[in-house]
């Protein structure tokens, strides 16, 4: 049974190349855990995940793809995320340095600032992110 209706989604980035790549990363079981600026949440006035949530992964045409279960969440500051997490993202990155500049390429990039409703948004060291986990419990066969 295909039937996610009633569960949240979970987009990775905006539609296109790099969700499509982060999609096909979960479905392949390399990506384990994703980072968020707590910003995004605020200003979507959304809840964190929670431990045991489970969320519909949405691909770049709006289907849902897989279901992931939330397993761990924290709130730190950016400079604290650490090298086992930067890992499990699952995206091939080589040190924490690497991870941290492609992140803050995207989180300065022009379409997150305008998500955000800031033109001017940028992180620092001190900047709080959400940190999270997760496992897919179910891989969706296409309708």
């Amino acid at each position: 049974m295909n039937d996610v209706s009633g569960l949240p989604r979970a987009e990775f980035a905006f539609p296109g190349a790099l969700r499509d790549q982060l999609v096909a990363a979960i479905l392949a079981g390399e990506k384990t855990s994703t980072t968020d600026v707590l910003a995004s949440y605020e200003h979507e006035n959304e809840p964190l995940p929670q431990p045991g949530e489970r969320h519909a992964v949405i691909d770049s045409s709006g289907r849902p793809v897989a279901v992931i279960e939330t397993t761990d969440v924290q709130v730190l500051p950016l400079a604290d995320v650490g090298w086992e997490h930067v890992r499990d993202e699952g995206e091939g990155y080589v040190s924490v340095a690497d991870w941290r500049e492609r992140h803050e390429r995207f989180w300065h990039s022009s379409r997150m600032r305008s998500s955000l409703g800031d033109p001017d948004f940028t992180v620092g060291d001190g900047t709080l992110v959400v940190t999270e986990r997760f496992r897919v419990v179910k891989r969706l066969r296409p309708a």
